[in-house]
């Protein structure tokens, strides 16, 4: 699999952006491919065009960077942040972590009353 990374260096916050992600994905080994979408109509119609309807501003078009699996998009660098500060970029990006990563545990779900389910909760009486 080829993770794509959609960018353009026009403004500091995006280059910073920019250079986070590639700078993962380089130490970690994951082989990308970058699309200039400043200097090539053609990688920026591609973007427009697979990036989801909801995952676009209200106004103007999608800032870089945004990331894909192949043609499979899987969102901007908000998204990849929040994976990555809770262990699970690995599954944001589609990939199977490599052996001795650090890997979040699965998320328990959590039942109507606060509790996560499965969980036995025991009162003893007074």
């Amino acid at each position: 699999r080829v993770m794509r990374v959609g960018w353009i260096c026009n403004t500091q916050p995006i280059k910073k952006q920019q250079q986070d992600v590639l700078g993962f994905l380089e130490a970690n080994k994951i082989e990308f491919e970058e699309k200039d979408i400043a200097a090539n109509e053609e990688n920026r119609k591609w973007m427009r065009e697979n990036v989801p309807e909801d995952s676009r501003p209200a106004s103007g078009n999608p800032l870089p960077p945004r990331l894909f699996n192949d043609s499979r998009y899987l969102g901007d660098y908000e998204a990849f942040f929040e994976a990555r500060e809770n262990n699970a970029v690995y599954a944001f990006l589609g990939l199977t972590a490599p052996p001795g990563s650090k890997v979040a545990e699965p998320a328990q779900p959590v039942c109507d009353n606060g509790d996560k389910c499965g969980t036995a909760v025991l009162q003893s009486p007074l």
